[in-house]
Order: structure tokens, then sequence, then C-alpha cells
């Protein structure tokens, strides 16, 4: 009988997945603007970390598609994952604690069983809560971890900066693997880039080319959307994390990265998310201006001879970016206020708000990539 959502209405429907593990979702279905709208309410990271898992949330592909309106393509790039993960026999994954990475971990656990290994390379690049949370995650769903340390600062091609930097920290985190993975006898080495990173600027994916280390989410299809709604019905607690590339990534290509830089960003950051911010980039810009006033010039005599020194003085300046939604209330009230003072007693000359809020890449606007872009 035709209702307010009966088969005759014209209404929305609302199909809530509260039951679900993960963020909540609310769909409207129905011929509203002739589109289907999801909205999803954001959740923050320490949302996620005070969350629980359902362990009985996926106990096999049938379950999931019994539970869940889910797209058929998508369980079945999860089943082909599966049955390429098993072809391995084992498996050592490059561990980051992002999105990509936890889901692939979770899922050759679950294939492989001890058969599996997590490493996730500890450098200055890599802030301490990610590092803490990666390893909380590991615990949580029993993946077997290891931490080590890689020496990608000591390579003055990677701390000069340049446009393929990612390939220089990628080549020494697979050099690092390579011997763990012999030793422990893994058969494959695995990272976690997926299907949408296809035709992005990915410097790091010829490092992985060189290694031989396979892309088993690229392989079966798997984009960064599939990935974390398959996150979200398997509990994972980084189904709606950010985006979160390196601290050097927040640095200008061509503008050396030093750990005191990747130290005063990693501070900023967490500042600002402290105070309830979701997406969160404290972008570093060095300011260079010739000084010639007396106070930083020095004054050499020789005998009846005078000269002045010119230096080249130095200036840092925190470009922030937030979420666009989120601009309104970092204006609001003193957040502003407090903010700017405390990235300025952090080292920083200037703090600006960038006004077109968090976006990926955004450091790769002022140059050319031909097209291109890059985390």
């Amino acid at each position: 009988m035709p209702g307010r959502n009966g088969p005759g209405s014209t209404a929305p429907r609302i199909i809530s997945s509260r039951t679900f593990p993960g963020p909540i979702r609310r769909r409207v279905a129905g011929p509203l603007r002739s589109k289907r709208l999801e909205v999803l309410q954001a959740q923050t990271p320490s949302d996620f970390a005070r969350g629980k898992a359902d362990e009985t949330a996926f106990s096999g592909l049938d379950n999931l598609s019994s539970r869940c309106h889910f797209p058929a393509v998508a369980l079945s790039k999860l089943e082909r994952l599966r049955e390429l993960i098993r072809s391995y026999g084992s498996c050592l994954v490059a561990y980051s604690g992002g999105v990509d990475s936890v889901f692939l971990a979770h899922v050759a656990r679950e294939v492989l069983g001890d058969k599996l290994l997590a490493v996730i390379a500890d450098s200055p690049s890599l802030p301490r809560r990610e590092l803490e949370e990666a390893l909380s995650i590991a615990r949580r769903f029993q993946i077997p971890a290891r931490v080590v340390k890689t020496a990608e600062f000591e390579n003055p091609n990677y701390v000069a900066n340049p446009n393929n930097r990612c390939y220089f920290c990628k080549h020494e985190l697979f050099e690092e693997l390579t011997p763990i993975a012999v030793a422990g006898g893994f058969a494959v080495i695995a990272y976690g880039e997926n299907a949408s990173d296809v035709g992005d600027f990915r410097p790091g994916a010829q490092a992985a080319a060189k290694f031989q280390v396979r892309a088993p989410l690229k392989e079966v299809g798997l984009t960064k959307q599939e990935i974390r709604e398959l996150s979200a019905r398997l509990g994972l607690p980084t189904a709606d994390k950010p985006q979160m590339a390196c601290l050097s990534s927040r640095i200008p290509w061509g503008e050396p990265v030093t750990e005191e830089k990747l130290k005063m960003i990693e501070q900023a950051e967490n500042f600002i998310r402290d105070l309830g911010f979701h997406d969160v980039r404290v972008r570093h810009h060095e300011l260079h201006s010739n000084v010639k006033s007396l106070d930083r010039c020095i004054v050499k005599s020789e005998g009846n001879d005078s000269t002045i020194q010119r230096f080249n003085a130095v200036t840092s300046l925190a470009r922030i970016e937030v979420g666009i939604a989120e601009l309104p209330r970092l204006l609001a009230g003193e957040n502003f206020l407090r903010v700017g003072e405390a990235l300025k007693k952090m080292g920083y000359a200037h703090v600006t708000l960038d006004l077109h809020g968090y976006r990926q890449g955004s450091l790769n606007e002022a140059i050319s990539l031909n097209g291109r872009r890059a985390i």
C-alpha cells in the first residue's frame, strides 16, 4: 500500500547503516535530482581510536554481502584480492597505519595468518602519533608488526627535496625490507598503492618496480573509495582517516628537508588537531630577503677600510590548510588567535590561513607537473 516511503512514494528514503562498524552513514534513496545521495557524518581520528571493532562483522564474503547494501563489483574485487594474496603463500606488507596499508595488512592477516608480517618504517618524516596509532591498530587486529629505522635523511638526494623525493624515500624503504623478507622467508613484498593512484605523479612506484614490490590493491582494481567502504564494513578504524602523507610533503620542492622543520610542522599540526580539526596541513615555506639594516649586518674594519656583509635572512611561514567546511570554525571566536600565537612560539615568523582549504598536493600548484598531481 503506497505510503510515505511505499512503492509509489517519491519522497526520499533514509537508509541507516549505524549497525555496521565504522562511520555512521545515511543514504537518501529515491528520485532526488535523479541521483543517489550519500551523506557521510565525519568522525575524527579520536572517535575511531575510542571505537571498538565488531569482531563478527566479517566472517566471509556472504556474511558481508547479506549485512549491507554494497556494490557487487567491490565484493568481487575483495574476493579477487584474497585469492591473489593467497597465491603469494607468504607476504611482507609495507605498513604505515594509513587507510590502504591497514586494509591490505588486515586482509592479508585473514588469508595468510602468521605468514604475514607488517613492517613500518620509522624516520623523522613519520609523526610520532602516526607511529603509535599504527602499532595500536596492529595489536588490536592481531597483525604481526615490526618497526625498522630508515636512513633516507643520510641521502643528500632526499634532503635536497627534488620533485621525485618520494623515489629516494621508497628506495630506502624497500632496500630495508628486502633482506627482512629474505631472512623471514616471505615470498612477496607488497605495499598499499591502489587503483585511484594510477595517473598520479608517484615516483615511489618507480622504486617499487625496481624492487619488484607488488601492489595487490591496484592489481585487483580497488579504488580508494572502495577501500574506505570495505574498511568500514570490516570495522577498521582507518575507514575515514584523513589522507596522511609524510611530513616532508609539507615542504615545497627545492627547499631542503631538515629534521628541525619537520618537528615544527608536526608540533603545529598536532596543536590544530587537538582543537578538534580533522583535515589539517601546515605547509612550511621559507621567506628569503637581503637584509641591509644595521642590526642584521656585520661591519668589518681593516685599517681604514670598512665593508658591510649582507646576509640572506630566512624566516619561516606557516600556511595552514583545514577542511573547507572547518574554515568558519577556525576563524570563529579566538581559535585563529590561539593558533597564531602557538605557532609563533614554535618558531614561525608568519602564520597564514589558506582560504581555499585543504586539498591534496596544494604545493604542486605553483609548478608544472604536466597535468599530474602528487600527494
